[in-house]
């Protein structure tokens, strides 16, 4: 099996090679390692190697990597329970699956609570298998109530690619999800995970969210 350095390695020659050929600027876009279903030991291994950026979707499963790693910036990238905003607010730098107002004023509370400033990303649905979400057409009317709370500071878009093998259905969703991101405004597109990353790079994502690619398939294992 290859090690999480070298799959590393071969991932930054590829995004590399992937933004010279869109004509994009070298490191312009971010890699989160997303860690959810992963050991301490491979985070402490991508962590050696320069990882920065991880993602978790569980709150209890990442309170102990966030404790023995206080310096990375942490994403929240599962679905945002309303009964858990506080801890996850408390524990993670940025909540990138904000989909509907109760959620973002569940995260503006906790955030007020804990006199900081939270960014979070408006996660859009692109994908007709993706449950969560807010549709697109809904999209710029929840950016502006998520915008008007103080304790939050939206900085862009989130989306999930749809669970095709055909390129152009990815790249019309990839597109879409590009556009709302320049109605929506802010400084950050995550889009794009291990298998569709290059379709997401090519529709203007700047951080795409890796977990396979990287650490080799996940344990489910209790």
């Amino acid at each position: 099996m290859p090690s999480i350095a070298s799959r590393y390695a071969e991932l930054k020659r590829d995004l590399a090679a992937e933004l010279c050929a869109c004509g994009r600027a070298p490191g312009s876009v971010r890699i989160v390692a997303v860690t959810k279903r992963q050991p301490i030991d491979a985070l402490r291994e991508a962590v050696v190697l320069g990882i920065e950026e991880i993602g978790e979707s569980y709150l209890q499963e990442a309170r102990p990597k966030l404790r023995a790693f206080p310096k990375l910036r942490a994403h929240f990238i599962g679905h945002l329970q309303t009964n858990k905003a506080s801890g996850i607010a408390a524990a993670f730098d940025v909540i990138q699956s904000v989909d509907r107002l109760e959620a973002g004023l569940a995260l503006a509370k906790a955030a007020q609570a804990l006199g900081k400033r939270l960014p979070v990303l408006l996660q859009v649905n692109i994908s007709p298998s993706e449950r969560f979400g807010v549709r697109p057409e809904e999209a710029v009317e929840l950016a502006e109530a998520l915008r008007a709370l103080p304790s939050l500071e939206l900085d862009g878009v989130m989306a999930i690619g749809p669970l095709t093998e055909d390129p152009d259905a990815r790249a019309r969703s990839f597109e879409r999800a590009a556009a709302l991101f320049g109605q929506v405004g802010g400084s950050t597109l995550s889009l794009g995970m291990s298998g569709d990353w290059r379709q997401a790079v090519r529709a203007g994502s700047t951080l795409i969210r890796i977990g396979t690619a990287l650490f080799g398939p996940r344990s489910y294992r209790a």
